[in-house]
């Protein structure tokens, strides 16, 4: 959840709402999905809201909900634009992890201390959720007076990102009085090393200059030259980052708010070297729309004009553009046939899908306003057959002595594959999905995964193929802890295959392991056995190699004729990998060959 500061007094003024009480506020608010969660010291309220509407990360968005909510705006509105008069260029030294750039300027600004202190929340907010804490996108807000082409009548305006080395050159950072380099800067400086990290493994460092030299120093500090004060009111916003996209909203969030305050967005250009492109992107997404679906989702009837005025009370703009199904029996468009074209504005990066938008107007028509009603349904629910599988091998296996465990379904590459005596399939392979999972000459667990395009963390690459990895790793983390440990998990493993419609084959998984002393083939197949016995199923075990176990020690798991798994004792290589000093003997298999 995200937690911001407001201004109670600025968010009246912002909203039109001057004789609005405190409490009034909070029930507003809270039917916006943002709930009150006390006062600072300073005697700002926190408001605390899921971080799929980074659009209300400061007063300025939240005031222009609320206007949306009583009415006094309505539909998509995008701020007028002047043509480009900047132009930002990027050069080849420009460091590959970080290529991207884009920005605006915005004119006119009324800053005063309170409207300042919104727009550095509102910066830093970003860092944290979008930016990733200015990882992928780090925003940099400058007086546009103070750059060389800033002043009224310049004909060269223009700033160079470009990568320098690390004492290359120098300037003053904020909140220092000497010239320092990009290099001391990271050293020096309590906001350089701060955010060292981020650039750590770089060969170059960004930097970007205007005609006078280097006045910032991204994803780190800004120099002191261009320091916004409160009389400032031409500004320069700059965004660098590692994806382009990421980047582009966080700079359309910063324009709205900034439009809230009087200010005229003018457009830059963007120079890469093979291409070129204009910003701010304010362009306006359209997704469709069924009636049948909204009415379905919300419990109501509604008719297609009361859909396009929550549309617009919500911020949206929809037009009826045709029938899903056709249209009734006299030729008429019914509405509960009908179809929307929605049109979404550029600020929204949350509206993924259809249920996002319902979403919406279900909360401009007020949930407290819908009544509850029992489904028109018949049926009695009941458990899923594999869910009634689930249920029993697990109760099975904790008779059997094994504690049952939940593991996270996400893990590092290499804990799946290196440090289980695996070779990871290619980011190659993995594209095309040449790699199956059901392959005949491919070992329990070196299906190709699926991968995160974009990691939280290096720990959380990809989908595991296999659970003897996630109960490798719990071993490891529970050394300190007395032996025998007999671990056990039932849960969702995956591996590109394509044989399936999605590329991806999605499967519940068995995985056990007994750490101790005596730990054994034989102790490992005399628990399997005893498990399939409680379900009538026929095990064989004929002899296998697999690079975790030891040869001779290890066997294919076949269950009524099937090969589902694998069965041995780990191999001594993998132990020491995982700081085992006592063997461990293990048994994995598919759950759906348990019937």
């Amino acid at each position: 959840m995200v937690v911001v500061d407001v201004d109670f007094e600025e968010l009246r003024w912002l909203t039109g709402q001057e004789g609005k009480s405190d409490e009034e506020l909070k029930t507003d608010l809270f039917a916006l999905g943002m709930e009150y969660e006390g006062e600072t010291g300073d005697g700002l309220r926190q408001l605390e809201f899921a971080p799929d509407r980074l659009d209300r990360l400061s007063v300025e968005g939240i005031a222009r909900s609320l206007r949306y909510q009583y009415g006094e705006d309505r539909g998509v509105h995008v701020p007028r634009t002047n043509s480009p008069e900047w132009r930002y260029e990027v050069a080849e030294s420009v460091p590959e992890e970080r290529p991207y750039v884009t920005g605006a300027i915005a004119r006119g600004v009324n800053l005063d201390e309170t409207a300042l202190d919104s727009l550095i929340q509102l910066q830093e907010k970003l860092h944290a959720t979008m930016g990733r804490d200015r990882v992928k996108g780090a925003i940099g807000i400058h007086d546009l007076v103070m750059l060389k082409g800033g002043a009224a009548g310049s004909e060269d305006n223009s700033i160079e990102y470009r990568g320098v080395e690390p004492d290359e050159d120098t300037f003053v950072p904020l909140d220092a009085d000497a010239e320092l380099s990009p290099g001391e800067v990271l050293t020096e400086h309590p906001t350089g090393r701060e955010y060292a990290p981020v650039i750590a493994d770089y060969e170059r460092l960004p930097a970007i200059y205007d005609e006078i030299g280097l006045f910032s120093f991204p994803p780190v500090i800004n120099g002191r030259r261009t320091e916004l004060e409160v009389d400032s009111t031409d500004l320069l916003i700059e965004l660098t980052g590692t994806d382009q996209w990421t980047i582009d909203r966080m700079g359309v969030i910063l324009c709205y708010a900034l439009a809230a305050r009087g200010a005229t967005i003018e457009e830059v250009t963007i120079e890469y070297p093979d291409r070129e492109l204009v910003r701010p992107d304010l362009g306006v997404e359209t997704k469709r729309l069924a009636h049948e679906r909204i009415e379905t989702v919300l419990g109501i009837d509604l008719a297609t004009e009361d859909v396009i005025d929550l549309a617009e009370r919500s911020g949206l703009d929809a037009e009826v553009t045709g029938s899903e199904e056709g249209s009734s029996s006299d030729g008429e468009l019914s509405a509960e046939n009908s179809a929307y074209e929605v049109s979404i504005p550029p600020y929204r990066q949350d509206v993924l899908g259809p249920l996002d938008l319902i979403d919406d107007l279900g909360r401009a028509y007020g949930f407290n306003d819908l009544e509850p009603r029992y489904p028109r349904v018949s049926t009695v629910g009941g458990r899923h057959e594999r869910s009634r599988a689930e249920r029993k091998v697990r109760e099975t296996l904790v008779g059997l002595g094994f504690e049952d465990l939940l593991d996270f379904h996400l893990i590092a590459e290499r804990e799946n594959y290196d440090q289980m005596g695996l070779t990871a399939p290619d980011a190659g392979e993995n594209a095309t999905g040449e790699a199956s999972e059901t392959r005949e000459d491919q070992p329990l667990g070196g299906a190709a995964p699926a991968r995160i395009r974009e990691p939280y963390s290096e720990d959380y690459e990809i989908v595991r193929t296999w659970a003897l990895p996630s109960l490798m790793m719990v071993l490891e983390n529970n050394t300190h802890r007395s032996y025998p440990q007999d671990l056990a998990e039932i849960g969702l493993a995956a591996g590109r295959d394509a044989g399936e419609n999605t590329g991806l084959a999605e499967f519940r998984t068995v995985g056990a392991v007994l750490a101790r002393t005596d730990a054994s083939y034989e102790a490992a197949k005399s628990r399997l056995a005893a498990l399939c016995r409680v379900f009538g199923a026929e095990l064989e075990t004929p002899p296998t190699d697999h690079p975790a176990f030891i040869g001779g020690r290890a066997a294919e798991v076949r269950i009524d004729g099937a090969p589902v798994g694998v069965i041995g004792e780990i191999h001594p290589e993998i132990l020491v990998e995982h700081d085992l000093e006592v063997p461990v003997a293990a048994f994995e298999f598919r759950l759906d060959a348990l019937r």
